[in-house]
Protein backbone atom coordinates (compact mmCIF):
# COMPACT_ATOMS: atom_id res chain seq x y z
CA UNK A 1 0.00 0.00 0.00
CA UNK A 2 1.37 3.58 -0.81
CA UNK A 3 1.57 6.23 1.70
CA UNK A 4 3.49 9.38 1.33
CA UNK A 5 2.71 13.26 1.19
CA UNK A 6 1.50 14.90 -2.31
CA UNK A 7 2.95 18.03 -3.56
CA UNK A 8 0.56 19.60 -5.80
CA UNK A 9 1.30 21.34 -8.94
CA UNK A 10 -1.73 23.80 -8.44
CA UNK A 11 -1.00 24.73 -4.58
CA UNK A 12 -3.76 27.38 -4.99
CA UNK A 13 -6.23 25.03 -6.06
CA UNK A 14 -6.13 23.34 -2.15
CA UNK A 15 -7.93 23.93 0.74
CA UNK A 16 -5.91 23.57 3.39
CA UNK A 17 -1.86 23.75 4.15
CA UNK A 18 -0.37 21.97 0.31
CA UNK A 19 2.60 21.14 2.80
CA UNK A 20 0.65 18.62 4.90
CA UNK A 21 -1.57 16.52 1.93
CA UNK A 22 -0.94 12.66 2.55
CA UNK A 23 -2.17 10.22 0.91
CA UNK A 24 -3.05 6.53 2.51
CA UNK A 25 -3.10 4.84 -0.87
CA UNK A 26 -2.23 4.66 -4.33
CA UNK A 27 -5.79 5.24 -5.14
CA UNK A 28 -6.01 8.48 -2.81
CA UNK A 29 -2.74 9.31 -4.69
CA UNK A 30 -4.58 9.42 -8.28
CA UNK A 31 -7.46 10.63 -6.93
CA UNK A 32 -5.33 14.03 -5.75
CA UNK A 33 -3.25 13.99 -8.89
CA UNK A 34 -7.02 14.27 -10.67
CA UNK A 35 -8.14 16.92 -8.96
CA UNK A 36 -4.76 18.89 -9.02
CA UNK A 37 -4.72 18.92 -13.09
CA UNK A 38 -8.32 19.11 -13.91
CA UNK A 39 -9.29 22.38 -15.30
CA UNK A 40 -12.09 21.99 -14.06
CA UNK A 41 -11.82 21.08 -10.55
CA UNK A 42 -11.74 24.58 -9.12
CA UNK A 43 -10.96 23.51 -5.36
CA UNK A 44 -10.04 20.43 -3.37
CA UNK A 45 -8.93 19.65 -0.21
CA UNK A 46 -8.29 16.37 1.74
CA UNK A 47 -9.08 15.13 5.44
CA UNK A 48 -10.33 18.45 5.90
CA UNK A 49 -13.05 18.09 8.12
CA UNK A 50 -14.59 15.65 10.58
CA UNK A 51 -18.19 14.00 10.77
CA UNK A 52 -19.93 12.77 14.39
CA UNK A 53 -21.48 9.55 13.62
CA UNK A 54 -22.89 6.69 16.32
CA UNK A 55 -20.31 3.65 15.53
CA UNK A 56 -22.61 0.21 15.61
CA UNK A 57 -20.16 -1.70 16.81
CA UNK A 58 -18.68 0.29 19.74
CA UNK A 59 -21.62 1.35 20.61
CA UNK A 60 -20.71 5.07 20.97
CA UNK A 61 -19.92 8.38 18.88
CA UNK A 62 -16.86 8.69 16.91
CA UNK A 63 -15.56 10.90 14.22
CA UNK A 64 -14.95 9.97 10.71
CA UNK A 65 -12.83 11.84 8.29
CA UNK A 66 -13.76 12.29 4.12
CA UNK A 67 -11.22 11.76 2.64
CA UNK A 68 -11.80 14.87 0.04
CA UNK A 69 -14.15 17.67 -0.30
CA UNK A 70 -14.12 19.25 -4.30
CA UNK A 71 -15.57 21.70 -5.50
CA UNK A 72 -16.06 21.90 -9.64
CA UNK A 73 -17.17 23.32 -12.35
CA UNK A 74 -20.40 20.31 -14.32
CA UNK A 75 -20.94 20.35 -17.82
CA UNK A 76 -23.03 23.04 -17.74
CA UNK A 77 -20.70 25.55 -15.75
CA UNK A 78 -22.55 24.62 -12.69
CA UNK A 79 -20.25 24.74 -9.16
CA UNK A 80 -20.66 21.60 -7.43
CA UNK A 81 -19.59 20.92 -4.08
CA UNK A 82 -18.93 16.99 -3.54
CA UNK A 83 -17.57 14.82 -0.74
CA UNK A 84 -15.61 11.74 -1.90
CA UNK A 85 -14.88 8.84 -0.09
CA UNK A 86 -12.35 6.89 -1.93
CA UNK A 87 -12.92 2.64 -0.64
CA UNK A 88 -12.98 -0.63 -2.15
CA UNK A 89 -15.73 -2.05 -3.82
CA UNK A 90 -15.59 -5.18 -1.31
CA UNK A 91 -15.90 -2.62 1.91
CA UNK A 92 -19.03 -0.51 -0.07
CA UNK A 93 -21.38 -3.26 -1.56
CA UNK A 94 -23.07 -6.57 0.35
CA UNK A 95 -21.58 -9.26 -1.54
CA UNK A 96 -22.85 -13.41 -0.51
CA UNK A 97 -18.81 -13.66 -0.74
CA UNK A 98 -17.52 -11.13 1.93
CA UNK A 99 -15.25 -12.13 4.51
CA UNK A 100 -16.47 -11.72 8.37
CA UNK A 101 -13.91 -8.58 8.37
CA UNK A 102 -15.38 -6.70 5.41
CA UNK A 103 -19.19 -7.44 6.91
CA UNK A 104 -18.14 -5.83 9.83
CA UNK A 105 -16.22 -2.57 7.63
CA UNK A 106 -19.20 -2.18 5.46
CA UNK A 107 -21.48 -2.03 8.74
CA UNK A 108 -18.91 0.67 9.98
CA UNK A 109 -19.11 2.48 6.32
CA UNK A 110 -22.29 2.98 6.17
CA UNK A 111 -22.74 4.44 9.08
CA UNK A 112 -20.09 6.73 8.23
CA UNK A 113 -21.72 7.29 5.13
CA UNK A 114 -25.36 7.86 6.36
CA UNK A 115 -23.97 10.26 9.05
CA UNK A 116 -22.11 12.05 5.91
CA UNK A 117 -25.40 12.61 3.85
CA UNK A 118 -27.02 13.78 6.67
CA UNK A 119 -24.60 16.67 6.84
CA UNK A 120 -23.87 17.04 2.92
CA UNK A 121 -28.00 17.46 2.87
CA UNK A 122 -28.13 20.31 5.58
CA UNK A 123 -25.33 21.89 3.34
CA UNK A 124 -26.58 21.85 -0.29
CA UNK A 125 -23.18 19.25 -0.97
CA UNK A 126 -23.32 16.02 -2.85
CA UNK A 127 -22.09 12.82 -0.96
CA UNK A 128 -20.12 10.03 -2.77
CA UNK A 129 -18.39 6.81 -2.44
CA UNK A 130 -15.81 6.16 -5.09
CA UNK A 131 -14.49 2.70 -5.68
CA UNK A 132 -12.53 0.78 -7.96
CA UNK A 133 -14.94 0.60 -10.36
CA UNK A 134 -14.90 4.49 -10.83
CA UNK A 135 -11.21 5.06 -10.34
CA UNK A 136 -10.45 1.95 -13.66
CA UNK A 137 -11.62 2.41 -16.48
CA UNK A 138 -11.42 -0.78 -18.58
CA UNK A 139 -8.02 -1.53 -19.72
CA UNK A 140 -6.77 1.17 -17.62
CA UNK A 141 -4.95 1.51 -14.38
Amino acid sequence: MAKGLYTPKNVEKYLGDPRKIRFLSSWELRFMQFCDINPNVVQWGSEEFRIKYWHPIKQKVCEYIPDFIIKYKDSRGALITEVIEIKPKKQSVVSNRMSTYDKVQLVINHAKWAAAVALCDSHGIKFRVVTEDDMFKKGSK
